[in-house]
């Protein structure tokens, strides 16, 4: 029976992609591994690999195709004797759902070659949402709030009885429940009432990518609903620059040359071990304590930014950090990162000194604790503690703090003990 390959879910955020090449044509035999296709997501372009073994009876999706739906079909694969007719009759069925039939009874319907099957939670499972809390996506969240639903009288069909996107669509609105993120505030204008007050000016037109929406949408939600507060600091670097350079002359025999930022990666994952209680996440109705030190880093692509997460950096050696920034930072321009090598983490680190930029306020990447933003370097006046004047290098970081999750005292810890690395950077090494 004919199988309809559907469009993959390839990271957890994912909801529509492109079809950026097909990689097989109709009638090319494909088994189980075989790379079939590339798809762009919000973030990266990956390649989608074949689930079942057969023939390429018909491409439903020309290459080139954006905002195409998760689980949407794509192709038809024949199976061994069918021929392209079977891939006819399949041509505009819908992908099954697996929960509208018992699974003793036949059905006509063709199978899914790419979404894994849905396993029904046992009867007697105690529902996830049984009680005062609701387990749903963030997504899930939102959508009930615009439309007025008591997440309470919706049993989730996600993992463990988890309330997903499809169950709020699929739910009657009710009686609201607490006012949206964005009640009350002021309605942005729509693209055409923007366009009107243009009319009289020449302008290009740039239609958003998927990486773009998903910047739009992530700042705003993060502004909207985390209460930031910010915390500066000025840091002397000329003992950071004097030590790196003779480490440095040491490597350059192994080619191996350390930045500036590896030792701020390394001194903001050693600070967060000294004051675990600023290693937090926010999690809707708690907060998550993280044991390692897994260090976000945004990184500047065409089109948008990537924050690959430098993972246990609490236990990694500078040149180690180095050589893996490095890798992450050239994968990520070329867009092959994987979601989990840009997911995760506690914290950030936002460095436009490299740029000339010498302070600025970056916006904590949900659900972060923080992010610490980094100016550049620049020759000051310095008074000592005896009243002498002398020039050193200042560089300006600030740190943003979600408030809900970090205290202002605790931030204050939290950025001091960056401080102190970074003024003794031999401190480091310790």
């Amino acid at each position: 029976m004919a199988i309809q390959i559907l469009m993959p879910a390839l990271s957890p955020t994912m909801e529509e992609g492109t079809l950026a090449k097909w990689l097989v044509k109709e009638g090319d035999t494909v088994e189980s591994g075989d790379i079939m296709a590339e798809i762009e997501t919000d973030k990266a372009t990956m390649e989608f690999e074949a689930v079942d073994e057969g023939v390429i009876g018909k491409i439903l999706i020309a290459e080139g195709t954006a905002g195409v739906k998760v689980n949407d079909p794509i192709a038809v694969l024949l199976e061994d004797g069918e021929d392209t007719s079977a891939a006819d009759n399949v041509k505009s069925t819908p992908a099954p759902k697996a929960d509208k039939k018992p699974a003793d009874e036949k059905s006509d319907a063709p199978k899914e070659a790419s979404a894994p099957k849905k396993t029904e939670a046992p009867k007697s499972a105690p529902s996830a949402n049984k009680g005062d809390r609701v387990f749903a996506t963030p997504l899930a969240r939102r959508i009930a709030a615009d439309k007025g639903i008591d997440l309470k009288s919706i049993d989730g069909s996600g993992p463990k009885g988890r309330i997903v996107k499809a169950d709020v669509e699929n739910a009657k609105p009710g009686a609201a429940t607490a006012p949206s993120a964005s009640a009350g505030l002021a309605q942005s204008p729509s693209s055409d009432q923007v366009k009107a007050m243009y009319q009289d000016r020449e302008f290009e037109e740039v239609t958003l990518d998927g990486m773009r929406k998903t910047i739009a949408a992530r700042l705003t939600e993060a502004k909207q609903t985390v209460p930031h507060f910010y915390l500066r600091r000025s840091i002397q670097l000329d003992k950071l620059l004097s030590t790196r350079g003779e480490i440095n002359a040491g490597l350059a025999e192994s080619g191996v040359k350390l930045s500036v930022n590896d030792f701020i990666i390394k001194a903001c994952a050693k600070a967060l071990q000294d004051v675990p209680d600023a290693n937090v996440v926010w999690a809707d109705d708690r907060i998550l304590k993280l044991n390692a030190s897994d260090v976000a880093v945004a990184v500047a692509i065409e089109g948008g930014l990537f924050t690959p997460v430098i993972r246990d950096s609490d236990t990694k050696t500078l040149s180690t950090i180095s050589a893996e920034m490095k890798d992450l930072a050239s994968r990520a321009r070329d867009r092959k990162l994987a979601p989990h090598e840009y997911q995760g983490g506690s914290f950030a680190i936002s460095n436009l000194g490299m740029m000339g930029i010498e302070n600025f306020d970056a916006v904590i990447n949900p659900p972060h604790g923080s992010i610490l933003a980094v100016g550049a370097g620049m020759k000051k006046p310095v008074v000592g503690d005896d009243g002498s004047v002398s020039v050193a290098t200042v560089m300006s970081v600030t740190l943003s703090v979600d408030h809900r999750a970090i205290d202002g005292a605790l931030g204050a810890t939290f950025l001091d003990a960056i401080v102190r690395y970074l003024e003794n950077p031999l401190t480091i090494f310790a």
